[in-house]
């Protein structure tokens, strides 16, 4: 008898559409398109899946929370199952029963659906466990991420989680669950990273209302750098998660520096990784084709990139200001009219 499956050691809370999958449905016609797709033709974003992998071997849970209809649970999980993606739950979106119940701000609504499940599935997580919550920008979800964290730690209250609920016009039986769902939390700082995939382009500053723990990104190469600085992933599998992006997405050694330098620039890397992935590239072999990828054949060249990497995470740093994440609370009651963009 196989013993018990050892406790996750952190959770990853994972969006699909536009964050995992490259999927485009601002239409009925591309919607239907997306349904009909088999799950070997739904294509996920570069670099996505080697960086779950990577977490999963770590000891990581991932739940997958989507906006996506229920009725695409069969081929969602297939496709995740063919990624190699061992997924705690997959929460789709009950759109048909909302049909049917002709709740129609629900179809389009994100706040009253997600925030009640996050706050839900808290309830059942051990207390010390801290999480990571991936989006993208073309919804709500750093606005309910954010929120949700404020909310986990204590710096919302139930009065003002009400009153956002009621301005973005959510059912009240979902206002209902998403208070009693919060009084059944124990409170904690439980939230590392904010992580936003920037799919419509939007510019990072724009987030920048959230805190230093949000952080906008333009690959998976980038969330790997920071989830290394934040103590989840080891260099090698930094590494990994690039040459991934190198062999089967037609990315280059150049372009992982720039991704480095990007956000390095912005201020959301402190340089504390470069040690540790220049010494994780040392140890593959000399005649590893590896190497040649990150453009780091020779000691000197090596020598150089950490320069202008630890030159551009200083000038980065010095340009935002150094606040502990979530220190200065977003003001939700006046973003809640304009965070949900496909409603806009």
């Amino acid at each position: 008898m196989e013993g018990a499956p050892p406790a996750p050691t952190h959770i990853a809370r994972w969006d699909l559409d536009k964050t995992y999958l490259r999927t485009d449905f601002d239409t009925v016609r591309e919607l239907v398109k997306t349904a009909l797709e088999r799950p070997d033709e739904k294509r996920s974003h570069p670099g996505a899946a080697a960086l779950l992998r990577e977490l999963q071997a770590r000891g990581c849970e991932v739940h997958v929370l989507s906006g996506s209809p229920e009725q695409m649970r069969r081929r969602l999980e297939e496709k995740l199952r063919l990624d190699g993606i061992r997924f705690a739950s997959l929460t789709l979106k009950p759109n048909l029963q909302n049909l049917l119940r002709l709740r129609f701000r629900s179809l389009r609504g994100q706040l009253g659906y997600k925030l009640p499940t996050l706050l839900r599935m808290r309830v059942h997580v051990e207390p010390a466990l801290h999480e990571t919550l991936v989006g993208d920008d073309a919804e709500a979800d750093a606005f309910i991420y954010a929120l949700y964290a404020d909310l986990c730690a204590g710096r919302v209250g139930e009065e003002a989680l009400e009153r956002v609920m009621r301005v973005d016009r959510c059912h009240p039986d979902e206002i209902q669950e998403a208070l009693f769902a919060l009084r059944a939390i124990d409170p904690g700082d439980v939230v590392d990273r904010i992580l936003i995939h920037l799919d419509r382009q939007t510019p990072p500053g724009e987030f920048d209302r959230y805190g230093a723990r949000l952080v906008p990104f333009y690959n998976y190469f980038q969330v790997a750098l920071v989830l290394h600085e934040d103590g989840r992933l080891p260099a090698e599998a930094v590494l990994r998660v690039g040459t991934d992006l190198v062999l089967q997405h037609r990315f280059d050694g150049d372009a992982l520096v720039r991704s480095y330098l990007d956000l390095a620039r912005r201020g959301h890397l402190r340089g504390d990784g470069i040690e540790a992935l220049s010494q994780a590239l040392a140890r593959w072999p000399a005649g590893d084709a590896r190497r040649s990828l990150f453009g780091l054949d020779e000691v000197q060249v090596l020598g150089a990139r950490q320069r202008e990497l630890r030159e551009a995470c200083a000038v980065g740093l010095s340009r935002r200001p150094s606040l502990p994440a979530g220190a200065a609370i977003p003001d939700y009651g006046a973003l809640v009219g304009g965070h949900n963009r496909r409603r806009r």
